[in-house]
């Protein structure tokens, strides 16, 4: 493959997949091939599929092979999302690296507008901007009123150096990126080790953000390049569905990360005490389950109360001016 055209960077772009929805996983292709940005390479990374993906990702190597390539675990195995993000990884030639999962897309100038961020901003390993969680593709105006953007929960178009943003992930004041909104210079994900194979599913990206975001600096831009689809058949909802993991209440996966996360910082020798504050406040709800229970009971109530009194205050107010 050609590294370089007209003097520009190479991106490998990484898509993942196991046993995907085909009108997905083709609209996710498609998605890169209509980049305005040229200087591209695909790596289609197939973890163990057993349906058409696979014949699918084969058809697009053997007819782009200057652009695509279709790679597999050895004895074509199932290792998880990490190992085979790594797989991409090792074959990535480019100076970036951009993730896109099978059932998402990327607009046309995603990688155009994150590669020139990149090049004016040096001292960045990573860009990434807000992920639209995208519930609108069905064309129900139902769902498209479902569709929101992921909190940055910084100032956008801004340098945040090393650990800022994972302080602010520990305390629930921005969402982590989405894994398809990044472009991350190769040479940082070889730094820091890749994806941590022992996450197969959830919570992958977390933890390779989490070591990340307490290595380098990191610019957050203003720009929504990709669209997260929402969908019952993503390993996300099916993680939910099956009570592996909940987004509002404490979960295994959830801990399993934490205990993770807090091993690492040890092993890594960091002691920043906003850092440790913060994931001690994380790991409460597991450490004292019943007292944190206890409490959040007490917090419904108090909401509920709340809600009942204002209605009751806006039912009087409206008698009063009734009665004149």
């Amino acid at each position: 493959m050609v590294e370089q055209i007209n003097n520009k960077p190479l991106v490998s772009c990484i898509i993942i997949f196991l046993n995907g929805i085909e009108k997905f996983f083709i609209e996710a292709i498609e998605s890169i091939f209509a980049q305005t940005y040229d200087n591209w390479e695909l790596s289609l990374a197939d973890d163990g599929s057993t349906d058409e993906s696979t014949a699918i990702a084969l058809r697009y190597a053997q007819q782009h092979p200057d652009k695509v390539r279709y790679l597999e675990h050895e004895g074509h195995q199932n290792r998880g999302m990490s190992a085979t993000r790594n797989l991409g990884i090792r074959h990535a030639k480019g100076e970036y690296i951009a993730l896109l999962d099978a059932d998402d897309i990327w607009l046309p100038q995603k990688l155009e507008k994150q590669v020139a961020i990149l090049e004016a901003h040096p001292e960045a390993g990573m860009v990434y901007g807000s992920t639209l969680m995208w519930f609108s593709w069905t064309d129900n105006p139902e769902d498209a009123k479902r569709d929101r953007q992921r909190t940055l929960g910084v100032k956008p178009d801004t340098l945040l150096k090393p650990p800022t943003l994972l302080k602010l992930f520990l305390k629930g004041k921005a969402e982590t990126p989405g894994t398809c909104s990044v472009l991350i210079r190769r040479k940082l994900v070889q730094d820091v080790g890749g994806f941590e194979e022992s996450f197969r599913g959830m919570f992958e990206d977390q933890a390779f953000f989490a070591k990340v975001c307490v290595k380098a600096s990191v610019f957050v831009e203003s720009g929504c390049w990709d669209r997260y689809r929402q969908h019952p058949k993503s390993s996300c909802y099916i993680a939910q569905v099956s009570a592996q993991y909940n987004p509002l209440k404490p979960n295994s996966t959830h801990l399993t990360f934490l205990n993770w996360l807090e091993k690492y910082l040890c092993e890594q020798g960091y002691q920043d005490a906003e850092i440790l504050q913060a994931l001690n406040k994380a790991l409460w709800p597991y450490q004292h389950p019943r007292m944190f229970y206890l409490l959040q009971f007490f917090q419904d109530v108090a909401q509920s109360l709340t809600r009942s009194i204002k209605k009751i205050v806006k039912f009087i107010f409206r008698q009063e001016l009734i009665d004149g």
